[in-house]
């Protein structure tokens, strides 16, 4: 599951829409829904998290995290290191090769390490299939 496909769940819930009537009446397929909801699709396009705020209610602040949310929601990611330090390329690959064994307490932290790091620039990663490169 993503950060946006876990969101936009909970907010189904909290509204009590199914992925069927909600998928239905934004015109796309519960099929296309499901697989974002879990992951299984690439990013959503940003008229579709558009489309979602609309439904939902959701204005301002609130509009904005969503879309946050949906650019660091796609599944497939690719760091590029080149250029960066010795150190920066080792983690990028050990992180790679360790995302799936770590458990949510250590993924907190490591969140809370990124969060307090001001970001420098987006240049340096690309995402796989994704709009930013």
């Amino acid at each position: 599951m993503t950060p946006f496909g876990e969101r936009v769940r909970s907010l189904r819930d909290a509204k009590g829409v199914t992925l069927k009537q909600m998928a239905t009446d934004l015109s796309i397929s519960s099929a296309y829904l499901s697989a974002l909801e879990h992951g299984k699709r690439g990013q959503p396009s940003p008229q579709l998290v558009r489309q979602i705020c609309a439904y939902f209610g959701i204005i301002w602040d609130e509009a904005e995290a969503l879309e946050r949310l949906a650019d660091l929601s796609h599944p497939r990611v690719t760091v590029d290191s080149s250029g960066l330090s010795a150190k920066a390329t080792e983690l990028a690959n050990r992180l790679s090769e360790r995302i799936g064994d770590l458990d949510e307490d250590t993924l907190d932290r490591l969140l809370t390490i990124l969060d307090a790091v001001p970001p420098r620039k987006t240049v340096g990663v690309r995402r796989v299939a994704g709009r930013r490169r």
